[in-house]
């Protein structure tokens, strides 16, 4: 069983390297609902993001579209990154889309889509910029089975996307060497944060999250969200979203302590 990063709080504020968070949204920052529209994001959440990003670089990297993420953190000092960091826009007119060549393509999936799963009682169909879902949450576990039948054969369909499968979704996107990862570490070299004096903080609780884990493992801290134990390229645990507002507060507030306790500092 990896640790709690609550356990581990005064390591990373009292590192002597500069914090970097990036964060996914939905099961880390909002808990998982039954529909992909009523994961609000609490008050308190909003404003341990808003305290930590006043200290230290913070970004949301997202399944979601980049207008929807952006729009439930309503935070204008943070970077978002949306359809699973496909989409990223920042301050200081900070930009960056990944495949737009492909968007009629996924216009083409999205109407087969959702030709194909109309007949299917509970299934979703949530076009993102980017990328197109097929979530299945709702839909009878009888039923499952076909939704995923539908989405291989829509996939065959379409060469230039590929499926990948999250919490009761299965998503498809462009099929290139691009994802939470990659854009991670594009975030780092735009921003100018890749350098050993920086520690990368990703927390996230899906399997598209891997991804990001990979890239930090050997130069920051990958944080898994699960309330059971899991394989996982991350280093530390937190439990659910309640325990994510915990520690962004803590490392805040250790941030703060190391501030004030440097030389010249009052």
């Amino acid at each position: 069983m990896i640790p709690s990063a609550l356990d581990h709080v005064q390591e990373f504020s009292a590192a002597r390297r500069q914090l970097a968070v990036f964060l996914d949204y939905d099961g880390t920052l909002a808990p998982i609902v039954s529909h992909p529209g009523k994961a609000l994001l609490s008050d308190s959440m909003r404003e341990a993001v808003r305290a930590l990003a006043a200290k230290a670089p913070v970004a949301i990297l997202s399944g979601r579209n980049l207008d929807d993420v952006r729009q439930r953190v309503n935070i204008n000092a943070i970077i978002y990154a949306g359809s699973h960091g496909f989409d990223i826009a920042g301050p200081h007119g900070l930009r960056k889309q990944v495949a737009i060549e492909r968007l009629p393509i996924i216009d083409s999936a999205e109407k087969e889509l959702r030709r194909t799963l109309a007949c299917i009682p509970g299934a979703l169909v949530d076009r993102k910029r980017f990328s197109v879902a097929a979530h299945y949450r709702n839909v009878h576990e009888n039923d499952v089975g076909e939704v995923e039948r539908i989405v291989n054969e829509v996939a065959a369909c379409y060469r230039e996307l590929r499926k990948i499968e999250n919490k009761k979704v299965y998503e498809l996107q462009p099929d290139i060497d691009w994802n939470k990862g990659r854009a991670l570490m594009w975030l780092l070299e735009s921003l100018g944060l890749d350098r050993k004096e920086v520690l990368p903080i990703y927390i996230g609780d899906d399997r598209t999250d891997e991804d990001a884990f990979g890239e930090i493992r050997q130069r920051g801290a990958g944080i898994i969200v699960s309330e059971q134990p899991r394989l996982t390229a991350a280093r530390y645990s937190l439990k659910n979203p309640a325990e994510v507002e915990r520690f962004l507060r803590e490392i805040s507030a250790g941030l703060l302590a190391s501030a004030g306790s440097q030389p010249g500092r009052t």
